[in-house]
């Protein structure tokens, strides 16, 4: 998206909100201060009905303050509620005609009432949504008021800008497709004139407009290059239809409406992991109140909850996905990982469950239904699911390198090392090189004594591609120790140990090493921080704080002793192997 854009600015929750949290007992005031109070709270939380009640109490006592006004409108944009919106809206910009954002919300309004005339207004009288929305805009109001030549005049001349070339070819196509000129839209898309870069949307729209022409395998390779290896199970159903040779009508159009609910959610994508998310939440709401069944606006809309840490209102928007949408799986998906998040980790089991049952031939869904049992450490469930995933697998390809490293990472916590060591194996046959796959199965090989010279190899390989991976680096200096490198292994866990200041792993480690070259002092203060950094969440079968504690007591030579482990490597036998 052109950097030249000059998206809305616009207060937000600022005068009438802070950062403050909100102390318990304020919530029983009365009146404006504790509603307000209240509200503060609300918004720390992004807890936006919260701040609709509380908003609403505090404006009903101050109802020309403009602030508040802004914090509803902001409010109930995040709830979908634009309806609710617009009385508020109307209020403000009474008070203050140049509020951005109750003019974006009367916007948005009168486009949903395809008010076309009003929608004329509210841009001639001076309120910008963007430097190239605003065309954009006026050319699919025209195409409302029947005047399609008015609109391509509007979308040629922006053509004319190489800033707005690619968002007015894309736009105009658009147009083109929804009164039936599918040549002329397709001509636009090849991008024969005008480069166009297209997202999801617009390879669903392409494929559609193509096979209108009956050019569905034009269509299918359409997807082959721009989406390989694509488990979108929308587009993987749209992909085998149009292979069968059925005629996909075009959907992506079906009104102005539909083509304005289009270009918000095209910002609000293009501004996703470049604006606040407050700003793509007002987009993303916007193209959902303009095309209810706009499934990429709803999907935006919940990731953006997620981003904000909302996981409940994240939740609530994937359930707005129907269970007959194409889309279902994922947003169900979406949905299993914010229930994680909110630390409803078994019913996010449940959801992928559900949809396992319902697809059983969709092997991403086994993939997520193993990745959710291995948080749990549920080894046996996770190994069940992965192998599910794989044998749905036609053929093999890259990208399930992932698949065959999670199983075995499970394989290995079950001590399956033979089906472990083959699955990593395999992960490095379809991805060479893949570095957590290689420190994996290197840092095994180190641990169980095997193969150090390869473990060396492939450790290495790994620091090479990832360099400041703490874990990674870590596990090259293990490896060195493990050779009676200790020298070595010491510049390789300082650094781990700058890189992972607080792993209680890395540090037990360093207190290894420095134990190793003669550094008694520094190698029992590594073990005591070791031990300091130790949680609930820390894996006790890898760090064992029992073990760190009897080194303090004894050393690492007597503790090495006590468990019938070969001696610590003198210089001198070091230097002989």
């Amino acid at each position: 998206m052109p950097t030249s854009f000059r998206f809305i600015r616009f207060a937000a929750l600022a005068a009438l909100l802070g950062s403050t949290a909100l102390p318990a007992a304020a919530q029983d005031m009365d009146g404006f201060t504790g509603a307000y109070l209240a509200a503060r709270s609300a918004d720390a939380n992004a807890d936006f009905k919260a701040l609709v009640e509380y908003g609403s109490q505090a404006l009903a006592d101050r109802p020309d303050n403009t602030g508040i006004m802004e914090g509803l409108l902001v409010a109930n944009i995040g709830l979908g509620q634009i309806d609710d919106a617009v009385p508020v809206a109307r209020r403000l910009t009474d008070l203050t005609p140049d509020n951005e954002l109750g003019q974006l919300v009367l916007l948005g309004d009168a486009m949903s009432r395809e008010d076309w005339a009003a929608v004329d207004g509210i841009l001639a009288d001076g309120f910008s949504v963007g430097g190239l929305m605003d065309p954009l805009i006026r050319a699919w109001a025209a195409i409302g008021e029947g005047k399609m030549s008015e609109a391509i005049a509007i979308f040629d001349e922006l053509a004319e800008d190489e800033v707005a070339a690619q968002v007015s070819a894309f736009q105009k196509a658009q147009a083109l497709a929804f009164v039936g000129d599918y040549e002329g839209a397709a001509e636009i898309l090849s991008g024969d004139e005008i480069p166009v870069t297209l997202n999801r949307a617009g390879i669903i729209a392409y494929a559609q407009i193509l096979s209108q022409l009956e050019r569905n395998l034009d269509a299918v390779a359409l997807i082959d290059e721009e989406w390989p290896d694509t488990n979108d199970d929308e587009m993987m159903t749209l992909r085998a239809e149009l292979e069968a040779g059925k005629p996909i009508e075009f959907t992506q159009v079906r009104s102005p409406k539909d083509g304005l609910s289009g270009l918000f959610y095209n910002v609000g994508e293009a501004l996703a992991n470049e604006a606040s998310p407050s700003l793509v939440l007002i987009y993303a709401r916007l193209s959902q109140h303009l095309n209810p069944d706009n499934v990429g606006a709803t999907l935006l809309t919940a990731s953006v909850f997620e981003t904000m840490g909302n996981n409940v209102l994240a939740v609530e928007t994937y359930d707005q996905i129907p269970a007959d949408n194409a889309a279902w799986p994922a947003a169900m998906m979406g949905k299993a990982n914010a229930l994680r998040r909110d630390e409803k980790t078994q019913e996010a089991i449940a959801t992928l469950t559900e949809v396992a049952d319902r697809f059983p031939a969709f092997a991403p869904i086994h993939v997520a239904l193993g990745d959710f049992h291995r948080y749990e450490e549920q080894w046996v469930d996770a190994k069940a699911a992965y192998d599910a995933a794989i044998a749905l697998y036609p053929e093999e390809n890259p990208a399930q390198w992932a698949v065959y490293f999670a199983r075995g990472i499970v394989t290995e916590r079950q001590d399956l090392w033979t089906e472990a060591e083959a699955d990593f194996r395999k992960a490095l046959e379809l991805q060479p090189g893949q570095p957590s796959v290689l420190n994996y199965l290197g840092y095994s090989y180190v641990e169980k004594g095997e193969n150090l010279d390869e473990a060396l190899g492939m450790i290495r390989e790994a620091v090479d591609a990832r360099p400041n991976e703490g874990y990674i680096v870590d596990s090259l200096g293990w490896v060195y120790y493990r050779l009676g490198r200790y020298e070595e292994a010491v510049v390789q866990m300082e650094k781990a140990v700058a890189l992972m200041p607080v792993d209680p792993v890395v540090n037990d480690h360093l207190g290894d090493v420095y134990w190793a070259v003669g550094r008694v002092r520094e190698a029992e203060f590594q073990w005591h921080r070791a031990l300091s950094f130790v949680t609930e969440d820390s894996d006790l079968d890898e760090v064992k704080p029992d073990r760190i504690r009897r080194k303090l007591e004894v050393g690492l030579d007597e503790v090495l002793e006590e468990e019938g482990a070969e001696p610590l490597l003198t210089q001198e036998r070091a230097a002989a192997d």
